[in-house]
């Protein structure tokens, strides 16, 4: 597999080795011994199953404290996919990456704990997994306006065809969110 830095300090690209023919494919989505070469030791305690259509943004969560690191990727349809960097000892606090992950184009995207997270599905019918090598804790998690302009994301899709959970429509500003160490 592949992995690459992101513009953002901490998360890391992932482009799995894809063994292809006329019969399909082929790809682990998790190997342990070949991730922790690549300087991802997470040890998995729960995985997760998104289903929306076009327009849905889901996000941006996080749990502080009990922060969960996380593997995502996208099996049907596309996500344009965002973390923000919520680590006020990083050199990138306050800044976000976005990239479009895909059934198509297999990437995963590796999230390391203190960012706050989310993604905007781009297709109808897209499935979102991820895992979490911590457990979700309602009374920890919080989320981050997902149209602050302190943070700027560049979404694709224009806010008035974006649909939002109500709990999403009330995010925090960034100026107000409990940040991490």
């Amino acid at each position: 597999m592949k992995v690459s830095p992101c513009a953002v300090e901490g998360p890391l690209l992932i482009e799995p080795r894809i063994i292809e023919d006329d019969r399909g494919f082929f790809m682990e989505s998790w190997n342990a011994a070949a991730f922790a070469k690549a300087g991802i030791n997470a040890k998995f305690v729960q995985d997760n199953h998104s289903h929306s259509d076009r327009g849905v943004l889901r996000g941006l969560h996080f749990q502080n404290p009990q922060p969960q690191g996380k593997l995502v990727r996208v099996v049907t349809g596309s996500v344009f996919d965002v973390a923000v960097d919520l680590r006020r000892s990083s050199p990138t606090f306050g800044q976000w990456v976005g990239i479009e992950l895909s059934a198509s184009n297999r990437r995963m995207l590796w999230l390391p704990r203190g960012f706050a997270h989310g993604f905007l599905t781009l297709e109808d019918g897209t499935d979102f997994v991820y895992k979490c090598d911590a457990f979700y804790a309602s009374e920890h998690e919080h989320t981050l306006a997902w149209n602050d302009p302190d943070i700027g994301i560049d979404w694709p899709i224009s806010a008035d065809k974006i649909r939002l959970s109500a709990k999403d429509r009330e995010g925090a500003a960034f100026r107000e969110v409990e940040a991490f160490a």
